[in-house]
């Protein structure tokens, strides 16, 4: 005679049952990326061209009207620390990251990285920023980017940058080791933003190979533009299983088909998710890898509107379920 089941049993049962079917319907239908990281898509604010710096307030209250929470400085706008935190106070948005160039980008203009790096600090602080991201190399001096015939500034610059020797890197990498040392005590984290002309191979290796075995990596991280990787002709998710625990923030960005690599400072780009880029391989692989800080940037030019192509890329990575 088979035994009856139990209340207990049964009830049992029908739990383990329950939960098996809700373990498939999750796994069939997985949370957003960034949602179930726990992590805000944040927005590099030079996507936006000169509007903030004409219209603080507006620009961050339409970015948080978006749905970013997290933001990039390109610059500090010619504000003040103390204006541009109360500013991303009443907008909700947080500020961990500002672009902080090795010169200055005109004479007397700008806070740098070769300038008064105690008031950098202060603000630094005042911001409530984690990182200070050196995002351009270095140009020895002596050696001006001057546009020849036919050439654009950003054409003289991908051409200088792509002429530039071992000793050059060496000396970059240098440069960011001795700053990253001083933001490390004040408890700031230096970083390097990568273009395309580190990739052009100088001896053995590509610049940004001399960058990365020069660089302290306690004193130096790096945050990865993806898209400059790819326009390198690149894969951004082997560099990142190649370095772990060196990405700190990356750039998300996209390039429509058909540009062919170069490391010229050049690229066609489009938003997010309208490109060839896999984010389904690259987000998760730079999570692994140490990667905490995600910025949507777009290059020029644009298709449309700079707010709508944010909002465009912001609602696709907000989406994306991996």
């Amino acid at each position: 005679m088979i035994p009856s089941p139990s209340r207990r049993a049964l009830l049992g049962g029908a739990a383990a049952l329950a939960g098996f079917g809700l373990a498939r319907l999750s796994a069939a239908n997985p949370a957003p990326f960034f949602k179930g990281a726990g992590l805000p898509v944040g927005l590099q604010l030079y996507t936006l061209g000169d509007a903030a710096e004409k219209d603080l307030t507006g620009t961050l209250k339409a970015v948080a009207d978006i749905g970013y929470r997290a933001v990039e400085l390109p610059g500090f706008y010619g504000r003040s620390a103390a204006d541009l935190a109360a500013a991303f106070k009443a907008a909700g948005l947080v500020c961990d990251s500002a672009h902080v160039p090795a010169r200055p980008w005109s004479p007397g203009q700008g806070v740098s990285l070769s300038g008064d790096l105690d008031a950098l600090i202060r603000d630094a602080h005042t911001l409530g920023l984690t990182y200070i991201v050196m995002p351009l190399f270095l140009i020895p001096e002596g050696r001006p980017v001057t546009p020849q015939a036919g050439e654009s500034m950003g054409d003289a610059l991908g051409r200088v940058g792509s002429q530039l020797t071992v000793a050059d890197w060496k000396a970059n990498a240098a440069f960011l080791n001795e700053k990253g040392a001083v933001l490390k005590k004040a408890g700031l984290q230096l970083a390097y933003h990568n273009h395309n002309p580190e990739f052009t191979v100088v001896g053995d290796a590509t610049g940004y190979d001399i960058l990365l075995s020069e660089t302290d990596p306690d004193l130096v991280k790096m945050e990865m533009d993806a898209g400059w990787v790819a326009a390198a002709g690149k894969d951004p998710v082997a560099l990142l299983k190649a370095h772990p625990n060196r990405f700190r923030l990356m750039h998300v960005k996209d390039l429509k088909a058909g540009a062919a690599p170069n490391t010229r400072l050049k690229m066609d780009p489009t938003e997010v998710g309208g490109g060839t880029l896999d984010w389904h391989r690259i987000l998760p692989a730079a999570q692994a890898a140490g990667v905490t800080h995600f910025y949507v940037e777009q290059e020029p030019p644009f298709a449309r509107l700079r707010m709508e192509a944010a909002r465009m890329s912001f609602h696709y990575l907000d989406k994306l379920a991996i």
